[in-house]
């Protein structure tokens, strides 16, 4: 019985800037309906990758597919495929969060009665009077959620969010999390970019990337049990150190 190919397949990717190798021959997949962590910090090279992914960084050598397509030969398919979150949450921060709804609603090809619908589904989870309000001017946990809509409003299958968590305080990332488990019941598949150790019991299985390289990937409790190690932080630091320092 063949089975079915993966979300996201990438292979051998390496991504240079002039002598600096921000990304260095790195492999795995994402299976359908699974959540991802993809952990390391700052600097190890996960947006550089999720970027090539997306095909927002042209990829020096190695190759990604997203449901099956090249995404250096078939782009325009693959970015029909995928939701993508960035680290500064993708909005225009001198835009209201209504505008900036409109705005993505628009450039995605959603009709107008499409964005009318996603304007009061947004009404019914964010306050009116934060939606008239600048993004700069929103707190960081309902920016985040403003931030996530957009990136949903095409309803992709397959989501990337790079490090969506980071700068808000732990309760607004508990509720994230419950979001994501949302998004997963729905079949949705999400790779999600994290320097927080401890959202990788939120996860089916984690990548950990270090210096541009894979050091480690696998579900959580298998990591540990294969490593003899009693919390994630543990099991991170001795993935980090058997790799070594550059």
């Amino acid at each position: 019985m063949s089975h079915p190919a993966p979300a996201i397949a990438v292979r051998d990717l390496r991504k240079d800037f002039g002598v600096f190798q921000a990304v260095r021959g790195v492999s795995f997949d994402v299976a359908r309906g699974e959540i991802v962590g993809f952990l390391g910090p700052n600097g190890a090279g996960k947006t550089t990758t999720i970027k090539m992914i997306t095909g927002l960084l042209k990829i020096t050598s190695g190759t990604v597919r997203v449901d099956g397509l090249d995404n250096r030969t078939q782009l325009v398919q693959v970015k029909r495929k995928l939701g993508y979150m960035s680290q500064k949450f993708s909005l225009y921060p001198l835009l209201t969060a209504r505008e900036n709804i409109e705005f993505f609603g628009g450039i995605s090809g959603l009709s107008p009665r499409e964005r009318a619908r996603h304007q009061a589904r947004m009404e019914e989870l964010v306050p009116a009077a934060v939606l008239r309000q600048k993004v700069q001017d929103i707190p960081p946990g309902l920016r985040q959620k403003v931030a996530m809509f957009v990136c949903l409003m095409p309803d992709p299958g397959i989501v990337l969010l790079d490090e969506p968590t980071s700068g808000v305080d732990p309760e607004a990332r508990r509720v994230f999390w419950n979001d994501i488990y949302g998004l997963k019941k729905l079949g949705k598949t999400l790779l999600v970019s994290t320097h927080n150790l401890d959202e990788a019991e939120y996860c089916d299985r984690i990548l950990i990337i270090h210096n541009g390289e894979l050091v480690a990937a696998g579900a959580p409790d298998e990591l540990l049990r294969q490593r003899r190690k009693a919390s994630i932080e543990e099991l991170f630091k001795d993935a980090i150190e058997e790799h070594g320092q550059d």
